[in-house]
């Protein structure tokens, strides 16, 4: 979902934003609106920022995580360093008018621009492959071209290869729901994503009434989220990574909310309020 991912879509239009996260399409609209929605503006910014961070800071955190067995392990070790990172929608550049270009962003990140990093981070050994592992989980066949970006968080999930696994069906049990989505196509016929193909995708989640201890007790530490969107053509509304802690179960994510505008961890049930429906991806071990 890119924008980078939609009640907000119109909005994030306006703001040129909701990898609808700041995939800034798809999910971007209920990452802010990111998951996942890109600007089609002239940037003003670098598209190298490695903000606080340096090259030495992030090989000696590959260092550390090396060390570490489990996948999810892995992920929630790499996703504590971008705890407070501010959260910055619209950082991603290209779109049907505008050519793509390459960017990585650690000095701000929107709820689809974190997982590509802590993705990245988990599959790298030092910082040149983490850029090279940035440029094939963003792009179908690491092509920098707007058109093969990952617009969309089932798209992200299920890319080819990609060491991760739809669990939703395992996680949700009997009461897992099924339905065929054309991913970026309104209910009117028109796009969110101008420029950018309308894409058939079978997406499992899991309904909010359902989603209670028993089935929170079946994530792992390290699975990625998506909250489910029931509008046409979004799989999701935001994204994040599920964090066990204290023997609760936390969603660790890049928040929108003007007052928490930074990457935080949130207990899950409370989040979901009952509205908020899951699909969830683990990682599985990197070859």
């Amino acid at each position: 979902m890119d924008k980078k991912r939609l009640p907000f879509l119109s909005l994030l239009s306006k703001k040129k934003h909701w990898h609808i996260c700041s995939r800034n399409w798809g999910i971007i609209l209920f990452c802010v609106l990111p998951l996942f929605v890109t600007s089609c503006s002239v940037p003003k910014h670098k598209p190298i920022d490695l903000g606080d961070w340096d090259r030495i800071e992030i090989e000696q955190l590959l260092d550390k995580s090396e060390q570490i067995q489990s996948p999810g392990d892995k992920i929630a070790f790499i996703s504590a360093a971008f705890l407070k990172t501010p959260y910055r929608a619209s950082t991603l550049i290209g779109s049907a008018e505008t050519a793509e270009v390459f960017v990585l962003r650690l000095d701000g990140v929107d709820c689809f621009t974190f997982l590509d990093y802590v993705e990245s981070l988990r599959r790298a050994t030092d910082f040149d492959e983490f850029k090279q592992m940035l440029q094939q989980i963003r792009y179908r066949n690491g092509q920098v071209t707007f058109l093969d970006r990952n617009h969309f968080f089932s798209a992200w999930g299920n890319a080819l290869f990609a060491p991760l696994r739809d669990v939703t069906a395992q996680v949700g049990g009997g009461d897992v729901r099924w339905v065929e989505k054309q991913l970026n196509e309104k209910r009117d016929g028109t796009l969110y994503l101008s420029g950018y193909p309308v894409r058939t995708q079978v997406v499992a989640f899991i309904p909010p009434e359902v989603i209670d201890k028993s089935v929170l007790s079946r994530l792992q530490n390290g699975d990625y989220i998506g909250i489910y969107s029931p509008y046409p053509g979004l799989d999701v509304s935001h994204t994040g990574i599920v964090i066990i802690k204290r023997g609760k179960v936390f969603l660790r994510h890049a928040s929108s909310r003007f007052f928490r505008k930074k990457v935080r961890d949130e207990e899950l049930l409370p989040y979901l309020g009952g509205k908020k429906g899951l699909i969830v991806y683990r990682p599985i071990t990197v070859n």
